[in-house]
């Protein structure tokens, strides 16, 4: 993608937090029909460096990956349009324009289908884990019939991506004047934007 220096997020564990918090990630490979997308919670294990997801039995993207392919994995983070309008220097020179801030980050790598019950089960259970962790009372796999939970687990198909490089952006207005970004930032949290907001009041 296309990556200005002043842009670039160069920390390591930058790029992780974007991944756990916005764990929800399009899978981009390349089929015989051209290029294909699918949209797949992840799991990211930083030690190991591999991503790890399931898709539905169904689904043919495990088929045309079956021998290993290389993919990407795109996870965006906050986002939203910024108007001209909310930086204070406008006023005085005319001269800005609307743009969009973002956060993203590509992680490219090598994908395997691992279609063991032993892989699929832990995959399904740490997702589980991690995102019932907020509930009252949360969901586990236990909660149903072992019958129940052994048949979806067979229509359903694991895959790793080993990790070969990561790539992150975060336009946050780094380019702009600090008032400019900051009562940017006051005016996104006043249309409900707050996470964007929150990442530009501490950008660099």
């Amino acid at each position: 993608m296309y990556n200005p220096d002043h842009f670039s997020i160069k920390n390591l564990e930058v790029m992780h937090k974007i991944i756990h918090t916005h764990p929800f990630g399009v899978l981009v490979n390349m089929t015989p029909e051209g290029l294909d997308a699918n949209h797949i919670p992840f799991e990211l294990n930083a030690e190991r460096g591999v991503l790890t997801a399931h898709v539905a039995r169904a689904n043919p993207v495990w088929q045309q990956c079956r021998d290993g392919a290389d993919v990407l994995v795109i996870f965006r983070a906050s986002e939203g349009y910024i108007s001209p309008n909310w930086y204070p220097s406008k006023h005085e020179t005319h001269r800005l324009v609307p743009t969009w801030n973002y956060e993203v980050v590509h992680v490219h790598g090598r994908l395997t289908v691992q279609d063991e019950e032993k892989f699929v089960r832990g995959v399904v259970g740490r997702l589980t884990r991690t995102h019932e962790a907020s509930e009252p009372k949360p969901w586990k796999m236990g909660d149903s019939a072992p019958e129940y939970i052994d048949g979806m687990l067979k229509a359903i198909v694991g895959i790793e991506i080993t990790i070969a490089r990561m790539e992150g952006k975060a336009k946050l207005s780094q380019n702009r004047e600090d008032r400019d970004r900051l009562h940017a930032a006051d005016e996104l949290v006043r249309q409900g934007n707050a996470e964007l907001a929150q990442a530009m009041r501490t950008a660099k």
